[in-house]
C-alpha cells in the first residue's frame, strides 16, 4: 500500500501541471458523495485575484481517484476517531512555496 505522503505528492502533481500561467496559488474544492464526485477549481494570480479554471476530464478523474485512495487510507489506518470518514475536502497547492495543505469537511 502507498503512504499517504505519497498520495499528497501526486495530487500536488496533477495540480501543478493545470495551473494556469500566472498562477500563484491553486484552490481545489472536492467532495465525495455517492450520488456526485465533484472538483472546483480556483487560482490566485500575482495580483491577488481570483478566477476559477477547468481542470478537463481526465485530470478531475486522477484527483477524485486519488481523493479517494487517500480516503481509504484513512479508514484502514484507522484515523478517522470512530467517525465518519471525511466527504469533502480543500487543497490547497501555493505555487511559490511549493506546498500542498488539504483541510478535510466531515458529514
Amino acid at each position: 500500500m502507498r503512504s499517504d505522503d505519497d498520495i499528497y505528492n501526486d495530487i500536488g502533481g496533477i495540480l501543478f501541471e493545470i495551473a494556469p500561467g500566472g498562477a500563484c496559488k491553486i484552490i481545489m474544492r472536492a467532495q465525495l458523495s455517492q450520488e456526485l464526485d465533484s472538483c472546483e477549481y480556483d487560482y490566485i494570480d500575482e495580483q491577488g485575484n481570483v478566477a476559477w479554471f477547468t481542470a478537463g476530464g481526465r485530470a478531475n478523474t486522477d484527483i477524485l481517484d486519488l481523493l479517494t485512495e487517500l480516503r481509504s487510507w484513512y479508514v484502514e489506518n484507522k484515523l478517522t476517531g470512530g467517525l465518519p470518514a471525511w466527504s469533502g475536502c480543500e487543497v490547497t497547492l501555493d505555487l511559490v512555496k511549493v506546498k500542498i495543505s488539504i483541510d478535510f469537511i466531515y458529514p
